[in-house]
């Protein structure tokens, strides 16, 4: 089955390049921003969210390579590398509530796309000028950082700092800190609008507006997971004699340390967690055609 999919994909990508006589390859900067549970809500925000503290908040900066496969005078499919630095602080957030919670950060988020496009006119027909609005939609695959807590679990401690062996199941101490951050994958859908002017036949610049839901809600590290937090647990005081785990590892230690675990979790967690992240971007791109020039007349 599988080689069969492979098959069928490999015919289809040669029908697509024999037909895809004239390619692009290009660059776009913009910037980007995040519509998520912290910071501004504005589907597009391409400022700083404070000119005098760039230095220390950077730049929402959005940058990517891309390569356009001409299928037609009229559409055309698009392969994407990018880069987005997003920033979100509820200081500078419109609601009252967010600016009274004070919460912020920044996220660098990766993106792998292949997106459609459609042009309203030929632009990608063999002229010396042309201009075209176009929209455009399709898949990217993003990888980001997210948050790794720690629950530290230990026994409390005297004057000397000797474990004391618990009374109750209750008598221990979980900390709960921040690890050291993970990669995580998500998926994503871009889609907008855009404005593409050919000139001099092989040279072209665009702009767009993009935006893209996302399958995820902790781009902006409002929402933990269980498979965000690690559990460790102090060794001093052991389960038996000949044992190699903690006390605190056994019940009912162990029941009591996962449920501050959940406790902890929707105590951390904010905002609506059945809505996902959005980051949306404004950018500006130049390209280069090249190869030999499309023959995408049909016979008579």
């Amino acid at each position: 089955m599988k080689r069969n999919i492979i098959v069928i994909f490999a015919i289809l990508m040669g029908n697509l390049f024999a037909f895809a006589q004239r390619h692009e390859i290009g660059i776009q900067l913009g910037t980007s921003n995040l519509v998520g549970d912290i910071g501004k809500t504005k589907y597009l925000n391409p400022f700083p969210n404070n000119l005098d503290n760039i230095s220390n908040e950077g730049i929402p900066f959005y940058g990517a390579i891309m390569y356009r496969m001409n299928l037609n005078p009229y559409q055309s499919l698009r392969f994407r590398f990018a880069y987005n630095h997003l920033q979100f602080n509820d200081k500078y957030a419109q609601e009252y509530y967010r600016q009274n919670r004070g919460l912020n950060g920044q996220n660098s988020v990766y993106e792998l796309s292949a997106i459609f496009d459609y042009n309203f006119l030929p632009v990608n027909d063999e002229q010396k000028s042309m201009l075209s609005p176009y929209i455009f939609g399709g898949l990217s695959g993003i990888v980001y950082s997210s948050s790794q807590i720690i629950a530290a679990n230990d026994f409390k401690r005297d004057a000397f700092g000797n474990a004391i062996n618990p009374d109750t199941e209750q008598d221990f101490v979980t900390d709960f800190v921040y690890g050291k951050s993970a990669s995580k994958f998500s998926l994503a859908i871009p889609f907008g609008v855009g404005l593409k002017y050919k000139f001099n036949y092989n040279w072209a610049i665009f702009g767009e507006f993009m935006f893209r839901p996302t399958f995820t809600d902790d781009i902006d590290y409002s929402k933990l997971e269980t498979s965000s937090v690690s559990m460790t647990y102090n060794k001093d005081i052991l389960a038996s004699a000949n044992s190699t785990k903690s006390l605190l590892q056994t019940e009912p230690f162990l029941t009591v340390a996962k449920q501050r675990v959940d406790d902890y979790l929707k105590s951390r967690n904010v905002g609506n967690i059945n809505s996902k992240d959005w980051f949306n971007s404004i950018s500006l791109g130049i390209s280069y055609s090249f190869g030999r020039p499309p023959c995408y007349c049909q016979d008579k």
